[in-house]
């Protein structure tokens, strides 16, 4: 025992306080382990909250995608229908033209100057131009390749070469479609 007096008194601690260090030593090894534990829920949570976050804004870009694709889809199927009724606009129009090269041909006649059939010509032609159809029928105007199809070349008093001297068949357009082109006779300004 004199041993363990000697260390106790060469390492200054009392041999009673051993015990007591003893006590400390789990007491403290149980806040460390305490202390890791939270630090580990802690990591965990946040890790947990990292993955939510991650999970958030991967939903959040694919709402976005899926209604940037649902615009999109409108507006293209917006855009179809547009072209669709304008297609089917000008295949009623182009349907009409017999129709409205008889009509013209009662008027050169004079068949329509009044009455109910002239009535009804005046109104087709109203709807019609509601509908956006114009008449290619302008002597006089140069010719145009692209508006005028030339069936004649011969001398006209007073119309310059290269302009349209007569029009044999009306033509007509919507807006930047020709639905038929104006059959015409072109002066050579002779």
């Amino acid at each position: 025992m004199s041993e363990a007096k000697d260390q106790n008194e060469n390492s200054g601690q009392e041999p009673e306080n051993q015990p007591e260090a003893a006590d400390q030593q789990p007491t403290a090894d149980a806040l460390g382990q305490a202390e890791a534990i939270l630090n580990e829920a802690g990591e965990s949570v946040d890790a947990e909250q990292d993955e939510v976050s991650e999970v958030v804004t991967e939903l959040r870009n694919d709402l976005l995608r899926l209604q940037a694709e649902y615009v999109n889809y409108r507006k293209r199927v917006e855009r179809d229908r547009a072209v669709a009724r304008e297609n089917a606009v000008q295949g009623m129009l182009s349907a009409l033209l017999p129709v409205l090269d008889d009509i013209d041909a009662a008027r050169a006649h004079g068949d329509l100057t009044d009455g109910p059939f002239a009535s009804i010509a005046n109104k087709l032609d109203s709807i019609l131009a509601q509908h956006g159809l114009e008449r290619i029928n302008e002597a006089g105007v140069e010719f145009d390749p692209n508006v005028h199809e030339a069936l004649l070349r011969q001398a006209v008093p007073e119309v310059p070469a290269d302009h349209v001297g007569q029009v044999l068949r009306t033509g007509y357009r919507k807006g930047n479609n020709i639905l038929r082109a104006a059959q015409v006779l072109v002066a050579t300004g002779e």
